[in-house]
C-alpha cells in the first residue's frame, strides 16, 4: 500500500501588472501552489487616465540617468507614490466587483512599473512602495521580484516563462513557443521535457505606439488598422534588424527605449506605422535562430494579439499555427497579471522564478521581497 501523496497547499494570490504599454493596470486571481496546479480566477484591467500615463512617460524619460535602484529624484518620488495608490484602488475596486473576501487573499504580488531596465549595469528599476501597498491593501505584498537576478548577474527579464510553463502543462504540442507582445515582445520556448528558453525578441507594441502618438496623437494603432494601409520600407526595416541585439545569444533582455522611432522619421503615418509593426513581427520571427526546435504552435499574448496586422504578418513569417490565447483556453490579456501572482506564491515558497535558461542567471534562484502590513493604518 502507498503513502498519500502530500500536495503543497493552494493559495490564493492577486497578481498586478502595469506593462510598458502604459495602458493600465492588470489585476488577476488565481489559486496555485505555485508548481502546476493553476486555477484560474477572474482578472480585470483598469486604465490609466491621461494624467498618470503622462507621468508615467516622464518618469521613463526621468529614470534614463539613474545609478541605483533606490534613487528617486524630481518627480520620480511623487510618481512612485501616485502609482501605488492607484494600485492600491484597482486591487479594492476588484475586490468589491468580485466579491472576492480580502482576507482570503493570501499574498498579492506586485510588479510596479519598470522605469529602467540595464541590466548590464547590474541595474532593474520598477517603481512601486510594497510597504505602501501593504498597508493599503491590509495583505502580504511580494515586489521587487527581478532584483536578486540582476544582482546575481541574470538578465532579471523575462519572468513570466515559470508560468508559461505550468500553464503549457495542459497543451499538447510540443515544443511550444508563447510570446507577449506587449510593451517589449518576449518569447518562451518549452520543450519535450520542460525545458525552457526565454528572451526579449525585440520591440512589442512600445514603438508602434510612440509612432501613432506622435504623428496621429493615438496612443496606439487599433486593431493594426494603419499599419495595413501602409507599406513597408525595407532598407529601414533592414537597418533596424541589423542591430547587435538581435546577434546574441539568448538569454537577453532589452530596456523599452532600446530602439527608437527616429529611423523612420521621413514616412508618412500608415508607411512608418507598417514598418514599425514588420520590425516587430521581424525580430519575433528572428528568435527562431536562437532554438533548438522550431515551435508546433505560436500562442500570442498582450495587447499585439488584437493588431491583426501583427498577427497576420506573424502568421506569414512562421511555419506553424498561430493563435492568440484564447484560442487555447487562456487569457491574453492577465496572462502577466496572472504571472504575478504566480510568482508571489513561488517566491514565498522559496521556489526559483529565474533560471540559466531564461535570465543567463548561473543557477536556478528564487527572489523577491516580501513585506506584511503593520498593525497601523495609513490614511
Amino acid at each position: 500500500m502507498h503513502g498519500k501523496v502530500v500536495m503543497s497547499k493552494l493559495m490564493k494570490a492577486i497578481g498586478l501588472m502595469s506593462g510598458t504599454s502604459l495602458d493600465g493596470i492588470d489585476v488577476a486571481l488565481i489559486e496555485t501552489d505555485g508548481e502546476d496546479h493553476v486555477v484560474r480566477g477572474p482578472a480585470m484591467t483598469f486604465p490609466y487616465d491621461d494624467t498618470m500615463r503622462r507621468m508615467l512617460i516622464n518618469a521613463i524619460a526621468d529614470a534614463r540617468d539613474l545609478q541605483s535602484r533606490d534613487e528617486r529624484p524630481g518627480s520620480l518620488a511623487e510618481t512612485e507614490r501616485a502609482l501605488t495608490e492607484q494600485h492600491a484602488v484597482a486591487v479594492a475596486q476588484f475586490l468589491k466587483d468580485t466579491g472576492i473576501e480580502r482576507s482570503s487573499v493570501e499574498v498579492i504580488g506586485f510588479h510596479g512599473q519598470t522605469v529602467l531596465h540595464k541590466p548590464d549595469r547590474g541595474l532593474t528599476v520598477q517603481l512601486g512602495l510594497g510597504d505602501l501597498l501593504a498597508n493599503f491593501t491590509r495583505r502580504p505584498v511580494v515586489y521587487d521580484l527581478r532584483g536578486a537576478d540582476v544582482e546575481a548577474g541574470g538578465e532579471g527579464a523575462p519572468l513570466v516563462p515559470a508560468y508559461h510553463r505550468a500553464l503549457a502543462a495542459k497543451l499538447p504540442q510540443r515544443p511550444i513557443a508563447v510570446v507577449n507582445v506587449g510593451g517589449v515582445a518576449n518569447l518562451t520556448w518549452i520543450g519535450q521535457d520542460k525545458t525552457l528558453i526565454a528572451f526579449d525578441t525585440g520591440p512589442g507594441n512600445a514603438l508602434i505606439n510612440d509612432w501613432m502618438l506622435k504623428k496621429a496623437g493615438a496612443y496606439l494603432d487599433s486593431a493594426g488598422a494603419t499599419a495595413a494601409q501602409g507599406a513597408v520600407d525595407e532598407e529601414i526595416l533592414r537597418t533596424l534588424l541589423s542591430h547587435d541585439y538581435f546577434a546574441e545569444t539568448p538569454p537577453k533582455s532589452l530596456d523599452r527605449n532600446t530602439f527608437a522611432t527616429d529611423v523612420a522619421a521621413g514616412l508618412s503615418v500608415e508607411d512608418g506605422a507598417a514598418t514599425l509593426t514588420a520590425f516587430t513581427v521581424r525580430s519575433i520571427a528572428k528568435a527562431r535562430e536562437h532554438l533548438p526546435v522550431e515551435p508546433e504552435l505560436w500562442v500570442i499574448a498582450g495587447g499585439g494579439r488584437r493588431n491583426r496586422t501583427i498577427m497576420r504578418m506573424i502568421a506569414e513569417q512562421v511555419l506553424h499555427a498561430v493563435v492568440p490565447a484564447e484560442a487555447v483556453g487562456l487569457d491574453g490579456d492577465s496572462m502577466e497579471a496572472e504571472a504575478w501572482a504566480y510568482l508571489a506564491v513561488r517566491s514565498i515558497r522559496g521556489l526559483p522564478i529565474t533560471f540559466p535558461g531564461t535570465t543567463g542567471v548561473s543557477e536556478p534562484m528564487s527572489g523577491g521581497l516580501r513585506v506584511d502590513p503593520t498593525a497601523h493604518v495609513i490614511h
